[in-house]
């Protein structure tokens, strides 16, 4: 079947069935010429005879004259010489062959127009009838001519002859010609299979070039070895090779150039399809989505908000630029989504999704912060100023009271120190003044030890607190004071905003590029809105800074906490859903010198 479908194969049946047509046609002709010359050559030689014995029976007598008329015919042809009703001679010949009968001479219409219009006839005969007995004979050919009057009134010479002769020399005609046909589609077939050769080893040549270049190596050369059209292709092949691979290479390099850029950029950037198909994302956009599928519950289903969608629908419909915010996991986010252009017509779109949290953070923190600073101060002074009164003025009647209100106003100074203390240790970070003594530290027994002094406090709230810790032996290199007091603070918040019955858990983990630790509760957890200022400066998640009991703070640890990691080149994060618990994750960087 392959070599049909191969161009050897079809020049070969085209010129096989080009060739067998005109062949066809040329012996058909050739036959039907042949047969009609030999017809009328044989017909004009019986004529001529039949006229010359009619002569010589004019110019002799009976006996002399059909003696040479005899002469005149061969063994093939057979001769009739009818004088009358009762005097007529056949030619002499063997006893197989056929004779005419009169009977047929006389009766036939066409035949007798010899004696009664006194004309040449002629016929073709194949059928006869002898004593009512139908005789079949191969094709006769009948001539007749009148005699002169004057030999005789109704007299003839009827001279026939079989076409079988001519028949046979039909059939080596046919033979021949066949032969001839035979050899010249042998002939065909070789000089075929000879040009088609010619042409496919090229071509096959530019077959391979053509799936090399499929996969990529438009290095390939196809060899021109004439100037034909197939070596003209073959340099046309050539030059188009050269044109894709500085085309690939073009594009490869603007590609690369629009992903650098991409994966440069601050803000998040989604390409859409004109049926919404995200496209290209650089790596803000996958931690946008990162975040949406978290808060969403559907994680690695790639899906974006609602909000996007409706956008990018309004953007594509109005042709017009399309500006909204978004809050996902507390973050503020403002999306602007243009339409795309493939030349008069709209071929999908992109978004630009900024965080604008920070922005909106330092707004809010500006607001907030003498409010925060006057809160944190007026309550302690306050109730100082109130005690100190109360002994100034003798309200309190023994000298228990007396002990008891010293108590609180040294209880309040204390607080008071520490919120200075971490004023000053916050400022003393951020202006980059804070040291770090930093040791390789054995992770597993370091982490066990800060764990075991929150047990009693667990036990006494009935929380469970565990840890869970990679059984080989991790060292890291980092400040153990330092991340002691980050990890006080994280696993005392847990333990504090953990109801009872609920677990805290420190999970430890390493790889390639550092040290992963985290303190996973099941406590209440941080609403959306306030997990982008959890690490901030007197950040508190009770809004109406009640003094809970066993959940009073300064607002500060959390900011130390990370004034610290970053202090270690490292990064602090928070996950939390509301009523479901909050993941506090620090990552320490294996090279953080």
């Amino acid at each position: 079947m392959r070599l049909w479908r191969s161009v050897v194969g079809k020049l070969w049946a085209t010129f096989l069935i080009l060739v067998s047509f005109v062949l066809f046609i040329l012996t058909i002709m050739l036959l039907e010429f042949f047969e009609n010359y030999h017809i009328d050559q044989t017909e004009k030689g019986l004529t001529n005879t039949a006229n010359k014995i009619a002569r010589i029976l004019e110019e002799h007598d009976r006996d002399v004259g059909l003696e040479i008329a005899w002469e005149l015919v061969d063994d093939v042809t057979k001769v009739i010489i009818i004088k009358g009703d009762d005097e007529y001679y056949y030619s002499p010949n063997d006893d197989n062959a056929f004779e005419l009968p009169l009977s047929y001479l006389h009766d036939d219409k066409e035949l007798r127009a010899v004696f009664t219009e006194n004309k040449p006839v002629k016929k073709v005969s194949s059928y006869f009838a002898i004593d009512d007995e139908q005789i079949d004979d191969p094709d006769i050919l009948i001539i007749g001519v009148p005699l002169p009057e004057s030999n005789s009134e109704d007299g003839a010479v009827f001279i026939y002859q079989s076409l079988e002769v001519m028949q046979e020399t039909t059939q080596s005609t046919t033979q021949y010609i066949l032969l001839a046909a035979g050899v010249a589609i042998v002939l065909t077939t070789i000089f075929a299979f000879f040009l088609s050769t010619r042409i496919t080893s090229p071509l096959r040549k530019m077959k391979e070039a053509v799936s090399a270049a499929a996969k990529g190596n438009f290095d390939t050369k196809v060899p021109y070895l004439s100037r034909d059209e197939i070596g003209e292709l073959a340099i046309a092949f050539n030059r188009m090779g050269r044109q894709l691979k500085y085309n690939m290479d073009a594009l490869s390099q603007e590609k690369e150039q629009l992903a650098s850029i991409l994966s440069s950029m601050a803000d998040s950037v989604f390409t859409f399809s004109k049926d919404g198909e995200i496209l290209i994302t650089n790596p803000p956009a996958d931690r946008f989505l990162y975040n949406w599928e978290y808060e969403q519950g559907n994680e690695h289903n790639r899906t974006v908000p609602p909000l996007v969608m409706e956008l990018f629908q309004s953007a594509v419909e109005t042709e017009s630029e399309q500006i909204a915010e978004i809050n996902v996991q507390g973050r503020n986010w403002v999306m602007i989504i243009s339409p795309l252009y493939n030349d008069k017509y709209i071929r999908g779109a992109v978004a630009v999704i900024r965080d604008m949290t920070e922005e909106r953070q330092l707004d809010k923190l500006r607001k907030d912060f003498i409010a925060n600073v006057s809160h944190e101060l007026r309550t302690p002074i306050a109730m100082m100023q109130g005690y100190s009164e109360a002994i100034v003025d003798d309200i309190a009647g023994t000298e228990e009271d007396k002990k008891e209100m010293a108590k609180v106003i040294y209880d309040e100074s204390l607080r008071m120190g520490r919120l200075v203390n971490e004023l000053l240790d916050i400022a003393r970070m951020e202006a980059g003044h804070i040291q770090l003594t930093k040791e390789a530290i054995d992770v597993k027994p370091f982490i066990k030890k800060i764990v075991r002094k929150f047990q009693g406090l667990a036990k006494e709230k009935n929380i469970q607190l565990q840890e869970s810790l990679e059984s080989k032996g991790v060292w890291s290199s980092f400040d153990p004071d330092r991340i002691e007091q980050v990890l006080t603070n994280l696993i005392d918040n847990a333990i504090r905003h953990t109801p009872e019955g609920g677990e805290v858990i420190v999970s430890e983990q390493s790889n390639d590029r550092g040290l992963i630790i985290e303190v996973i509760d099941s406590g209440s957890g941080i609403p959306g809105e306030d997990l982008p200022f959890v690490f901030e400066r007197f950040y508190k998640a009770d809004k109406a800074r009640t003094r809970t009991k066993g959940r009073s703070g300064t607002g500060l640890g959390l900011a130390i906490a990370k004034n610290i990691i970053d202090a270690h080149k490292g990064q602090i994060t928070v996950q939390s859903k509301l009523g479901q618990g909050t993941t506090f994750s620090i990552f320490i960087p294996r090279n953080n010198d």
